[in-house]
């Protein structure tokens, strides 16, 4: 427990939190609402306060320190590639073999994508956050329909759905439907409307000649912790098939095994056109994200001077890709989501059987949702932080628990007795 006597462990600084609260507060941007803590270090499903305090992080991030925090073996592959010259950035003029091995490891951990264009592979176009790979899936899909469909440039239509997150950079947020991400940052990027999330007749109603793509998250994170309706994923498939247009998920918070499999899309036994990851894609370490698709789409779109990054694909994020997606196969993380998600789901519905607060329970593997009846669930999360678990909420109503996939059970007994003493 808190000891105010206590030695500073070892971090970065010495710095009181007091002080580092001021920091924030006055040279910072206040685009956060904060608990009040200060990790000082982050290793495995803990983190850890100036005094030594620790606390189960339930978060990971939104998804990107799936493997744990410093995953050994990531941070070894880092740490020998600074040591050895070969993580600084390099100019895309010339090749590198991290980006080229990088590729090939990506690529192959996916399944056929848009198979209807053939199976000759997936290629991957490398960015650094989420946002930036959403972004180049959007370019995917306009150029698709001006190039195959023949609808006029300027006038190409996404699909996308209500309580939607895809980021928030001016085009993303264009199409964002919650009010606090777009307002006052006009003028907005046109050429989206959206469904209601699950609604395949929704869907419907707003295909025509100019409709190019549909851009979804096979669950919804930010959205409220959301599964989508048996079928729904096959329905948009299906529409996709039958208009000629491109199916894209956004799998940034729900891949890499984050609900009990490789990629959420496989609950529904559904492959897209098009595929963004990123977050864990680095094991949490260092920014890197990816778009991937059919290498005949990928070849269509992107041609010498179309696209661009200086960071995108840079060796030192490129070795952490490598290590943390080969962490998530030998330690067998994916397997661990599912068991351990389950598991945990079971013993929460159990507390909200009981609980005056609950209204809904709902998730896959480590990505689970506890919605509260009066929609006030930061108050639960805060009052989670003083028994030492550190969660958020998702959409205002819903508790949100997703920690690193590989929690033990002597955690999830923690995090069990934790959300019993604050929701019975």
């Amino acid at each position: 427990m808190y000891n105010p006597n206590s030695i500073p462990i070892t971090a970065y600084s010495n710095i009181t939190d007091k002080e580092i609260f001021s920091f924030e507060d006055n040279y910072g941007a206040h685009h956060y609402e904060r608990l009040n803590l200060v990790v000082r270090q982050a290793k495995g499903c803990w983190l850890t306060d100036i005094s030594g305090r620790r606390y189960l992080d339930c978060l990971a991030a939104y998804s990107a320190a799936n493997p744990g925090h410093h995953h050994p073996k990531i941070v070894q592959a880092m740490t020998e590639a600074l040591l050895g010259n070969y993580a600084s950035v390099i100019s895309n003029v010339v090749y590198t073999d991290p980006l080229g091995i990088f590729l090939d490891k990506a690529a192959n951990f996916a399944p056929q994508l848009a198979p209807r264009f053939g199976k000759k592979g997936n290629k991957v176009l490398p960015k650094n956050g989420g946002v930036e790979s959403v972004e180049t899936a959007i370019k995917m899909m306009r150029y698709y329909g001006w190039k195959k469909k023949g609808i006029e440039d300027g006038q190409q239509e996404i699909i996308i759905f209500d309580n939607n997150f895809h980021g928030r950079m001016i085009t993303v947020i264009s199409f964002a439907t919650t009010k606090k991400y777009r307002e006052g940052f006009g003028p907005l990027t046109p050429g989206f409307v959206s469904a209601e999330y699950g609604n395949l007749d929704d869907v419907k109603k707003l295909i025509n000649k100019n409709t190019c793509g549909i851009l979804v998250e096979p669950m919804q994170g930010e959205g409220g912790m959301k599964v989508p309706p048996a079928g729904f994923l096959r329905g948009l498939r299906d529409l996709a098939d039958e208009n000629d247009f491109l199916l894209v998920f956004d799998e940034i918070q729900v891949g890499l095994g984050r609900t009990g499999k490789r990629f959420c899309f496989e609950h529904d036994n559904v492959v897209p056109d098009g595929l963004v990851l990123g977050k864990a894609l680095s094991g949490g370490l260092v920014p890197l994200s990816i778009f991937m698709t059919n290498s005949e789409l990928m070849d269509m779109a992107f041609t010498v001077g179309s696209d661009g990054s200086t960071f995108g694909g840079y060796p030192l994020a490129c070795v952490a890709g490598i290590a943390a997606l080969t962490v998530l196969e030998e330690e067998k993380l994916v397997e661990s989501s599912a068991a351990q998600g389950a598991k945990l789901k079971a013993a929460i519905e159990k507390i909200a059987q009981q609980s005056p607060h609950v209204k809904e329970v709902r998730g896959r593997g480590l990505f689970i949702g506890i919605e509260v009846v009066d929609g006030n669930a930061m108050d639960f999360c805060r009052k989670l932080l003083e028994l030492g678990l550190i969660v958020n909420d998702s959409h205002g109503h819903t508790i949100r628990i997703s920690p690193p996939l590989n929690i033990n059970d002597e955690e999830i007994a923690f995090l069990i007795e934790s959300l019993k003493k604050v929701l019975l």
